[in-house]
């Protein structure tokens, strides 16, 4: 049922298809039932949007809310890094921290990945190892988000935003 309800989604509301199929999916179905003030069901919201797929329109108004946050809290993260870098009152310290903390979680990245291509280590240690390299990954692929931008999907979005906000 619940990829019935992702795939009449998935053109009107891509972020809330994609929710709805995720770990967040008791979340969106609910904001779903409440926009289009039905039961909170992933069977009632499907068979409600089977038929009246005219509904489903109404939903891309969450999507585009959510797009809406998203890029406030990237414009928002970008401003207070120009004013950290432009401000001559903040302490030095201040403006180096979110760096040097990326730079650290990276190169600690990268020596657990030489320890485990080129030291052996006990099948105890190994699995610790790569949870703890796993976290560090996760870390890194935030870090460059950050300073880089995370994908295509992202432009695609903010422009899709652009658009709908003209």
């Amino acid at each position: 049922m619940m990829d019935v309800l992702g795939g009449l989604l998935k053109t009107a509301a891509p972020g809330l298809a994609t929710a709805v199929a995720g770990p967040l999916g008791g979340m969106a179905v609910k904001a779903i039932a409440e926009k289009l003030g039905i039961e909170d069901s992933v069977e009632a919201v499907t068979q409600h949007l089977q038929a009246n797929p005219a509904d489903a329109a109404k939903l891309a108004e969450i999507d585009l809310k959510k797009l809406e946050l998203e890029q406030k809290d990237r414009q928002d993260a970008r401003a207070r890094e120009i004013q950290l870098a432009t401000n001559d009152s903040v302490p030095f310290i201040n403006k180096i921290v979110t760096p040097v903390l990326a730079l650290g979680v990276t190169a600690l990245s990268f020596v657990l990945f030489g320890i485990l291509i080129f030291v052996e280590v006990t099948p105890e240690a190994k699995d610790i190892l790569i949870y703890i390299l796993g976290v560090l990954s996760a870390a890194v692929t935030q870090i460059l988000s950050y300073y880089f931008g995370s994908s295509q999907g992202s432009k695609d979005k903010s422009a899709e935003i652009k658009a709908l906000a003209k």
